[in-house]
Order: structure tokens, then sequence, then C-alpha cells
């Protein structure tokens, strides 16, 4: 069920994606974002899709926030691998876009998938409610902005030059941004978006972008290159501590599993209804790219 319910997330927004950039025109910014919109799991979007299928929320609508997560997590890729970043030059297997094309074009293009992602998230399709597109937009704010994922790439640059490695305390909170605020952000969608209570999902969520960035340092240990379409072992080349450095490869599968665990365990008053996100917490760990 996971699995095509993930495969459809992707192939909506997708669709949705292609309709929105069609009437831009053919500018080489314009490809850029096409292009590095393009694939991808999904995940973020399958979250908000899913969430909003647990309350009752028509899928026309929820598709609006699923798409402007996609937007605003592929900006936060083009930015993160210019040289004054990661500094990449694959992702997903091919050329990042900075060199595809140029830093100007990579820049450009990030600025406007995150103009995109608010302009999709408050956009009067996904919900009748003005306060519900409104809380919608600004939340997303926060989780892209300098409380979130800015405030996570923040820290991981500074942690690269930082003469005492982290600590796991300071890891956990780096990765809460870095990864987990848009990961919260769309699992608690569908609630927000029919006014409902977010604790369970925020809980559900939170554990689940922890696992998610474990799982990533595993990968960065022992993943395949070609699978994961970028390079590995890069975090150990630059000395960076990492959950796997300071737990150990073991132990952080451990810390993973439990994590899961208690994820699904958050899920309980949904009941089998949200068996389906069960599966996508299980799914961040077990997978190879």
């Amino acid at each position: 069920m996971f699995q095509s319910r993930l495969k459809d997330a992707a192939t909506r927004v997708q669709t949705h994606l292609d309709a929105t950039l069609a009437p831009m025109g053919d500018l080489p910014v314009v490809q850029a974002m096409r292009y590095t919109s393009a694939g991808g799991k999904r995940l973020r979007a399958f979250l908000v899709l899913e969430s909003a299928r647990l309350h009752g929320i028509d899928p026309d609508q929820a598709i609006w926030p699923a798409t402007a997560i996609e937007a605003i997590h592929a900006y936060s890729l083009v930015h993160d691998d210019l040289p004054c970043m990661d500094d990449d030059d694959l992702r997903r297997g091919q050329p990042t876009v900075h060199k595809k094309w140029d830093y100007a074009t990579a820049v450009l293009a990030g600025d406007a998938l995150q103009t995109l992602g608010f302009e999709m998230a408050a956009h009067p399709d996904c919900s009748p409610i003005g306060e519900v597109r409104a809380e919608l937009a600004v939340t997303l704010a926060r989780a892209a902005g300098a409380q979130g994922m800015v405030l996570g790439q923040a820290l991981d640059i500074a942690a690269e030059t930082a003469s005492v490695p982290l600590t796991l305390a300071e890891i956990t909170a780096l990765q809460a941004g870095k990864t987990g605020a848009l990961i919260a952000w769309s699992a608690q969608c569908g609630a927000r978006m029919a006014q409902a209570d977010t604790s369970a999902l925020k809980h559900y969520a939170n554990n689940l972008g922890l696992a998610f960035q474990i799982a990533d340092d595993i990968l960065d240990v022992e993943g395949d290159a070609a699978k994961l379409g970028k390079a590995v072992g890069k975090d150990a080349d630059a000395g960076k501590a990492t959950f796997v450095s300071l737990l150990g490869l073991d132990a952080a599968k451990v810390r993973a599993h439990e994590l899961v665990e208690d994820a699904c365990d958050a899920l309980h008053l949904y009941g089998q209804d949200a068996d389906t996100l069960r599966e996508a917490a299980r799914f961040v760990i077990s997978r190879d790219s």
C-alpha cells in the first residue's frame, strides 16, 4: 500500500508541477526549475497527501501544499549543492544545476522555486478558508527559514570549521532543522488543513525526521554511490561528527529503529487508517537511496 501511494503522490505532484511551470516559458531559469524539481521519492508530498487523507481533506486541495513542499525541498537542494555550501557535482545521478547551467542560474532557480512554494501553499484552491491558507504559509516559512531548515544548514556549515566536533545533542538539534523541519510540516499539513490537533502527527514526524537523517548517515558509510546518485564517505573524509561517528554504526541502526517504532506508536489514535504512515516510517530506515 505504501509504495503504491508513494508512486501515486510522485505522479500527481509531477503533473501539478508541470502544469504550474508550463506558462512560465522556457528561459534557462525555468528549465533549471523543471530539471531540479523532477524525480526524487516525493516523501514529503506523500506525507502531506496521507495526512490530508486521514483528516478527510479533498485530494484536489491537498495537492497544492504537497506540491509546495516539493518546490521548497527542490530549492533547498539546488542551493545546498552550490560550492559555497556542500559543493556537490551530482544529485540523483545527474549534474547539479550549477554544473549543468551556471551559479547565477542555480541561485535564481532556487529562489524561484522557494517563492513558488509559498504561492502554492497560499493558493485559493488549497482551501476555501483564508485562515487555513495563512496558517500553512506561516508555518511553512518557519519550517523553511531561520527557525528551521536554514538554521540547520547554517549550523551544519559552522560545524565544518568548529574546533570541537558537535555533540550528539547538538547534531540532533541541527538535524531537527536541516532535515526534520520540512518533514514535520508535511506530516502535520492535513491536520492543519482540517483545523484539527497536530500533536500526534508532530510526535510522529519529529521521530521520523531524526530516523531519516540517521539513515542518511548510515548510507554515507555503507551505501552504494550508484544507487544514491551522489558520492559517499564525504562526512568521514571531512571529519564531520555524525550519528554514526558518535554512536557507532550498529548503535546508530538500533537508534533509528527505536525512533521509527516510537513514531508508529504516536499514531495510535488513528488506528489502522494510519498504517500507510507506519509503513513510510519503516521505509525510511530500510531504503538504499
